[in-house]
């Protein structure tokens, strides 16, 4: 019966080419929009993670809520002895201790005075440590312009575009005006290491990398930390395993009668990610549902054209005594093969533009020229096992769907009428 279906859907152009090219149509657009949004959210997630929030955060209750302000007056103390301790409790986790900063930048003349003066914010990592791990997730190395990476306590890196807006060199001195722990103004020197750009319009603007231990001494913060972030190993967010880990270490330290207890944060509960989040989860559903109801109208359309040509086949192949409901099936059977066709030839394409996109990507920068969302500039695809099969859901129920409804004519029907459609 397959068989003799399928001879008849290739012999008949009719009845098999346009809705192919539907079905394709739709599928190669699931496919391709389900990695293309996919690699925006996966990237919207990654870089939040790795500049702000981490998997998992670790700050003082009180900081927490003024975060926002980068309250350093409220950051962490004994941060060595708290580093030890949850590095044992989690060993799966990279646990890396910040410092986030705001002030000014002055640059001085020949003469000592100032020059030029501009707004920044950075963060202090470990640049000058032994441990690789900061390295390995902001890929400092592989970000450096020019110059080298930072090697002593007081070195800094400087974003690309604030370097040419201050008009400094690799080598220059600059001053750093901030306040520290204890709220007192600082004025601390600094050396232009190197020059770093991260891709990133939300960044780069007004963004400068100092050495943890150099800004632990310029802000009066010895053995503090505004932040521990933590990351999983794979660098991949788990959401339900995160959720289990901040349970864990909220139920040991946190003490909601002392504002200085620290306290851990998913990066579900951090900036509003948990609604990009769950749109990422509802994404799926929400591109079949989409494209089976657009494609389910076209071939329903489709369907109810191809009847009315087809009642003289239809004539005949009740006067052989064909009941209905056996054409009814032919027709569903019929859809069915046509629907995994489209969809194994609509999925093929749109794996090609998402691996496409996966390797090249798009440079967005002009769109998030005045951003503040920490995202890079080059919007990549991300081709999921999911991106697989996603398009056989639309391609599939659709031209079931479309089938059912334009075939509910045959039995609307009567057989005298379909002789006579015959005979004319």
């Amino acid at each position: 019966m397959i068989k003799f279906i399928l001879k008849g859907l290739l012999r008949d152009r009719s009845k098999f080419l346009f809705p192919v090219l539907t079905v394709f149509s739709g599928v190669m657009l699931t496919v391709f929009l389900y990695s293309w949004m996919n690699g925006v959210m996966t990237e919207i997630i990654r870089t939040t993670a790795h500049f702000q929030t981490g998997h998992v955060k670790i700050t003082t209750r009180a900081y927490a809520k003024e975060e926002a302000q980068i309250p350093n007056d409220l950051a962490l103390t004994d941060v060595d002895s708290l580093l030890t301790s949850v590095r044992l409790q989690f060993p799966d986790i990279y646990w890396v201790p910040r410092i986030r900063f705001s002030g000014l930048i002055d640059v001085p003349d020949e003469k000592g005075e100032t020059k030029k003066q501009a707004p920044v914010f950075g963060i202090a990592v470990d640049l000058t440590g032994k441990n690789e791990t900061e390295n390995k997730i902001l890929d400092i190395e592989n970000k450096i312009v020019s110059g080298r990476m930072a090697v002593k306590p007081f070195d800094i890196l400087v974003s690309t575009l604030l370097v040419e807006k201050l008009g400094i060199t690799v080598g220059d001195n600059i001053t750093l005006i901030s306040t520290t722990m204890n709220g007192s103004l600082v004025m601390w020197n600094f050396i232009v290491a190197g020059t770093v750009n991260f891709g990133i319009s939300g960044l780069d603007k007004s963004f400068i990398i100092a050495d943890f231990s150099g800004m632990q001494k310029a802000l009066d913060m010895e053995n503090c930390a505004g932040e521990i972030l933590g990351f999983f190993k794979n660098d991949l967010y788990q959401k339900e395993k995160s959720s289990e880990i901040a349970l864990a270490f909220n139920s040991n330290y946190n003490d909601k009668n002392n504002e200085f207890s620290p306290v851990m944060t998913t990066l579900y509960n951090q900036n509003d990610l948990s609604s990009i989040i769950d749109m990422a989860s509802k994404f799926t559903g929400i591109i079949a549902f989409i494209f089976i109801g657009a494609m389910s109208v076209v071939l329903w359309n489709s369907g109810l054209l191809s009847g009315l040509r087809r009642y003289g086949e239809f004539g005949v192949r009740l006067a052989m005594g064909e009941t209905k409901k056996h054409i009814y099936g032919s027709l569903i059977l019929e859809s069915l093969i046509t629907g995994i066709i489209g969809s194994v030839i609509g999925t093929i394409a749109g794996l090609a533009i998402g691996y496409y996109l996966e390797y090249k990507g798009i440079n967005m920068a002009s769109m998030f020229k005045n951003a503040t969302l920490t995202v890079d500039n080059v919007i990549r695809a991300d081709v999921t096992i999911y991106s697989y099969f996603i398009g056989f859901i639309p391609g599939i129920c659709a031209t079931i769907l479309g089938s059912a409804i334009s075939g509910i004519n045959i039995f609307k029907r009567n057989t005298s009428q379909l002789f006579k459609e015959l005979e004319a």
